[in-house]
């Protein structure tokens, strides 16, 4: 069948699948299955306006499908064999690097980067605390940052020059989890003279990724606005500093 056939067939029948015109149809019939046919031609209009990320964000919705699940095991096997830290010549997922304030121009560079799963181990001497024993763990400790956190601070580190703008998971196996961080050169005349992004050319911005500036960073703070977060708004020891001052009018 051909694409012209199959759009006229699909005016016709409601149930119809489109076929999309910036995706290769081979991979198309390969994530079909995973795709919700359209029920209405709402629905319809909506599929023939969808781009091409589009279809690539849907199918990070269904990873464990087969042709999904394989690529990412071939990838996390490359990933295995590169170094800890690395810059990665495009983004190995467009469209959440896109989301995320990624564009393909002068400035904007990717870098990606291992982290290793699980706990953090106090360090401890001889494992000595000296400290009460409610306070003597060593091995069973969960770190108050994420992950991703890490691995953006890490990227900051090596890349002290850049400005750590967003990162997102892209792999993990049993032992490391993988991230790609987006950076930007403050000092790139294509970014100082872009008013979308020449906020972050401000000096405050300065490692932003290690004092908790970024999404993520704030996720671990617990910043967020309305309910649930008036323990937390503007940051929690302004919180507490705010509540345990008493504040009196000079005539009252």
């Amino acid at each position: 069948m051909t694409p012209q056939s199959a759009r006229a067939s699909a005016s016709l029948n409601p149930q119809a699948t489109i076929f999309p015109r910036k995706v290769g149809y081979r991979w198309f019939f390969l994530f079909s299955e995973n795709l919700r046919p359209p029920t209405n031609h709402q629905d319809l209009d909506q599929a023939a306006k969808m781009g091409a990320l589009k279809y690539v964000e849907e199918l990070q919705k269904k990873k464990q499908s087969d042709v999904v699940a394989f690529l990412l095991r071939v990838r996390c096997w490359e990933l295995r064999q590169l170094n800890v830290i690395h810059r990665a010549s495009r983004p190995s997922r467009l469209d959440k690097a896109r989301r995320l304030g990624y564009k393909a121009k002068q400035g904007y560079v990717i870098y990606r980067v291992r982290v290793r799963r699980g706990g953090r181990k106090r360090p401890a001497p001889k494992g000595a605390t000296y400290g009460k024993p409610t306070n003597q763990g060593i091995n069973q400790l969960k770190y108050q940052r994420s992950l991703k956190a890490t691995a953006e601070e890490r990227v900051g580190r090596r890349c002290a020059n850049l400005r750590v703008l967003n990162s997102y998971w892209i792999n993990q196996d049993s032992t490391y989890k993988y991230y790609e961080v987006i950076l930007v050169d403050p000092q790139h005349k294509a970014i100082r003279i872009d008013p979308r992004i020449n906020w972050i050319v401000n000096p405050v911005h300065k490692h932003r990724e290690s004092r908790g500036l970024t999404a993520t960073g704030k996720k671990s703070r617990g910043l967020n606005k309305g309910h649930r977060y008036n323990k937390t708004q503007a940051g929690r020891r302004k919180t507490w500093k705010r509540h345990n001052t008493l504040s009196l009018w000079r005539y009252r």
